[in-house]
């Protein structure tokens, strides 16, 4: 499968909501990096060339994010997302002008930050709507096309966004729980049940390639070509 995964550098004081976030990210399939200041923002930028886009408190203790950009921006135009308290509109057009690509205000739902990082890595030239070859199932992530050997399958939305998420994380075992939360979010009032059913009717219409959706007992459930 010809897919690399994106590096995010995740720069926040407030360990619960920084854990919160690297758990959003990790779950769409990028690979995240916490750090818990903004001196260790800084050491961990410059020591790690793959780092494709950060998301930067701007209230940090030992450097602000305002200094961490300052710092990037000396070196490079890789993404930064600002995230802060600070709602105010004088905030976010220093924040702009700083040369921040974004800049979210707290609180904020996952699927804004999703969307939001999804937009910047698009602009920056990450994603390009890549194709994705997948044993005998080629995946077209620009059109959100699914092809079996080459036939078209139709899949509705959470279809897709099920197998996407899968693929992504290819090899580990998610447990029906985590699923829940990355299709459907985490304010989805349904039960793990409906994970079940998207399941079955996925691997129905995949169908050879249904097979590399694997059960695993008790947990959940595992993408895998072995």
């Amino acid at each position: 499968m010809n897919y690399v995964r994106i590096k995010i550098l995740i720069a926040e004081d407030e360990e619960i909501l920084c854990n919160l976030l690297r758990d959003i990210l990790e779950q769409q399939g990028y690979e995240v990096i916490q750090t818990f200041n903004g001196e260790e923002a800084v050491a961990q930028f410059f020591k790690d060339t793959e780092i494709q886009l950060v998301i930067l408190d701007i209230m940090m203790p030992k450097l602000s994010g305002w200094q961490v950009l300052g710092e990037i921006r000396q070196v490079s135009q890789v993404p930064v997302i600002l995230l802060t308290a600070l709602g105010d509109s004088a905030s976010e057009i220093k924040g702009l002008e700083s040369g921040a690509n974004d800049y979210i205000s707290k609180p904020f739902s996952y699927e804004i930050l999703c969307a939001r990082v999804k937009a910047a890595l698009r602009s920056a030239g990450y994603l390009n709507g890549e194709t994705l070859q997948v044993g005998c199932m080629e995946i077209i992530e620009k059109e959100h096309q699914v092809l079996i050997e080459g036939k078209p399958i139709v899949l509705n939305h959470k279809e897709y966004q099920l197998l996407s998420y899968m693929v992504h994380n290819s090899k580990i075992v998610l447990d029906r729980d985590r699923i829940l939360a990355a299709v459907w979010g985490y304010d989805y009032g349904g039960t793990t049940r409906t994970v079940d059913t998207h399941i079955k009717m996925l691997r129905a219409k995949l169908g050879k390639a249904g097979n590399y959706i694997k059960t695993v007992r008790g947990t959940g459930y595992r993408f895998t070509l072995e």
